[in-house]
C-alpha cells in the first residue's frame, strides 16, 4: 500500500448544515451535495490543496455503505479513503490489509456509482475504504 491519503470523509448528522458550515462558513470550494438520486448516496466533496478531497457524508449513510452498525460517533465518524488506479489494485490492497491484521467490514465489490470498493477496519476499528473511482484515478 502506498503512503498516500486521497479522501478524508467526516460523518455528519445534518448534511445541509455541514455543507453550509464548510462551504459558506469556511469557504471550502465544492459543487455542493451530489448523489441525492441514490438512497444513502448524498455527499459533498471539497477540493483541498495537493489534490486531497475532503467529504461530508451522513453517519447513517456511512454505516449503510460499509455495512457496519451505526454507533455513537465511531467507527462511522470518519473514514479514510485510499484511492487506487484499478479494481485489481483494490483487491491487492485489501489482501495486504488483511495480512497485516485488518478486519474486512465489506469485501471489495462494484459500487452503485460505477466504481469498485471495499472497507476494512484497523485494529482500533477505524474504517478505511479502498476504492477505485474512475473520476479520482491517482496520477502515480
Amino acid at each position: 500500500m502506498k503512503a498516500r491519503i486521497t479522501v478524508c470523509t467526516l460523518g455528519v448528522d445534518d448534511l445541509e448544515a455541514s455543507l453550509k458550515f464548510y462551504r459558506d462558513g469556511l469557504g471550502l470550494p465544492t459543487e455542493g451535495i451530489i448523489g441525492r438520486e441514490f438512497e444513502h448516496g448524498a455527499v459533498a466533496f471539497f477540493e483541498l490543496a495537493g489534490g486531497l478531497k475532503f467529504a461530508i457524508f451522513e453517519r447513517s449513510s456511512i454505516a449503510h455503505d460499509a455495512t457496519v452498525p451505526q454507533s455513537g460517533r465511531s467507527p462511522t465518524e470518519f473514514t479514510i479513503g485510499h484511492n487506487v488506479a484499478s479494481e485489481a489494485e483494490v483487491d491487492a490492497v485489501m489482501a495486504e490489509a488483511v495480512k497485516a491484521g485488518a478486519h474486512v467490514a465489506k469485501p471489495a465489490q462494484k459500487t452503485f456509482w460505477g466504481g469498485y470498493a471495499g472497507y476494512f477496519q484497523d485494529p482500533d476499528d477505524h474504517l478505511w475504504e479502498v476504492v477505485y473511482n474512475p473520476a479520482f484515478i491517482p496520477k502515480d
